[in-house]
């Protein structure tokens, strides 16, 4: 045989979504990015985007499970159900025709980003200037995170009881917040650091304020006139702090990158790319045969810890009110089997590959930007440790999905094998037997304040996601 011919038919080469993409898809992908910088500005922080998520569902029809449950009413296929917990996590349901059993089809991804945190008494004054204490959240490179315009979101419940959400810095009237760095003409010690000690965790200290409150009887005068603004505007004194949750991240919107506005940049697209796309997804569904799950969780980027994490009984406790309902007679062991018949794409990020960085990452096992979804059969660190590594049979079931239904893909996995490396909630849904992949979209910049994402790999995501609950 003509060894063009033989090697068309037998080697393979990843795709470039644009180069396949019609001119109506190439629209679509363009209006979908555009939602999904609308989604990325209003859900800056886990909290902001569960009430996003829920708006949007109560929206399109979705009912929340805790009315069901307190109206008694019954749950029929094609019924839309959402569960909110704790403000921070939250599971959208539409009913298959199939019974729960037999599983679902879930898209599991997390709501959390790296970020920066006040510490819970963070106000002080030094040499004139306010400034507040911090706790970086995730997994940063501190050195990213100075001489930007930050801003302020979160959480606060007052010594009365009631609870402020507050946001500085993101309207265009706002003042923003900076963390300061050293001026090179004084940096020689600092330049001969290695980057991670450059910048200390407890150097990460929130600019705030100059100005002195106007009393010559009284001490840290700056101080006191940043709590007299907070507490004319929102009634919070500094005890109030212990009761916040208050993030500090990038101030401003996602914005177009690139001459041919090819992509995004933005904030928290690890893993937000991956919560809008399932989210749109999820959205799009009717009537499917398994029941169809979309589910959003917090805490994932310091390990999936805490009562609204994947590790939390949050989703195993949920499906087992739906359980309750559905079925006469409640059985764990129907909980069980609902669980362990499932299939789920863990919805998460990895690095693509790039060009300024060729050395940490395996060009023939890299995802590349535009080149469609990303199918993971593992991470962890180097030898797999703390990985899901998806079997054959489960791959392949999802490689038919995606090929049926047009869907660019690609395979990768997060760089060399003995440079680093890291996890996803994929384990923790696997431990109940579910069929596990990682799927989601590769970025460049992961982690830093704002991250780059191509939009035919956002298009892409969703696709797939979509031809997913629809298998």
């Amino acid at each position: 045989m003509d060894g063009k011919k033989l090697q068309k038919k037998l080697a393979h080469e990843w795709k470039n979504a644009w180069e396949v993409m019609d001119e109506k898809e190439e629209e679509k992908t363009f209006q979908i990015a555009k939602e999904y910088k609308e989604f990325l500005d209003k859900g800056k922080t886990e909290r902001e985007a569960a009430s996003e998520i829920i708006r949007i569902a109560q929206e399109n029809g979705y009912i929340s499970l805790d009315e069901i449950i307190d109206k008694k009413t019954g749950i029929t296929p094609g019924m839309k159900i959402y569960a909110n917990y704790k403000d921070k996590s939250v599971a959208l349901f539409v009913i298959g025709e199939e019974k729960l059993e037999k599983g679902m089809h879930i898209i599991g991804s997390h709501l959390d980003a790296p970020r920066i945190d006040l510490k819970q008494f963070p106000l002080y004054e030094d040499s004139g200037l306010g400034l507040c204490k911090t706790h970086y959240y995730g997994g940063i490179k501190k050195y990213q995170w100075v001489t930007l315009p930050l801003a302020l979101h979160g959480v606060v419940i007052r010594e009365d009881g009631e609870k402020l959400n507050i946001v500085i810095g993101e309207d265009e009237e706002d003042p923003v917040f900076f963390i300061t760095d050293l001026l090179p003409h004084l940096a020689k010690d600092q330049m001969t650091k290695t980057m991670a000690e450059g910048i200390t965790g407890e150097g990460l200290n929130l600019l705030i304020g100059s100005i002195p409150y106007k009393d010559d009887e009284i001490s840290d005068k700056v101080k006191l006139n940043v709590l007299n603004i907070l507490y004319q505007k929102y009634g919070i004194k500094e005890e109030d702090f212990t009761t916040a949750e208050f993030e500090i991240v990038p101030a401003g919107k996602a914005r177009d990158v690139g001459i041919d506005r090819s992509m995004v940049g933005g904030y928290g697209q690890d893993d937000r790319v991956c919560v809008f796309t399932s989210l749109k997804a999820i959205l799009d569904i009717d009537s499917p045969r398994k029941t169809a799950v979309a589910l959003f969780v917090d805490k994932e980027e310091i390990g999936s810890v805490g009562n609204a994490s994947m590790e939390s009984k949050f989703f195993e406790n949920t499906v087992s009110e739906l359980v309750n309902i559905v079925e006469e007679n409640y059985s764990e062991l129907i909980v069980k089997r609902t669980m362990a018949n499932s299939c789920v794409l863990s919805a998460d990020t990895l690095g693509a590959f790039d060009p300024n960085y060729p050395d940490v990452l395996d060009k023939l096992n890299a995802p590349f930007m535009g080149k469609g979804v990303t199918i993971v059969k593992y991470t962890g660190v180097k030898g797999k440790s703390s990985s899901n590594d998806a079997n054959s049979e489960y791959i392949s079931k999802i490689r038919k999905i995606f090929n049926d239904n047009d869907v660019v893909w690609q395979m990768g996995e997060l760089g060399k094998v003995d440079q680093g490396g890291g996890g996803t909630i994929a384990y923790i849904l696997a431990n109940y037997g579910m069929e596990v992949v990682d799927c989601g979209v590769a970025l460049l910049s992961v982690h830093a304040p704002y991250e780059i994402a191509s939009k035919a790999d956002i298009y892409m995501a969703y696709k797939g996601y979509k031809a997913f609950y629809d298998a």
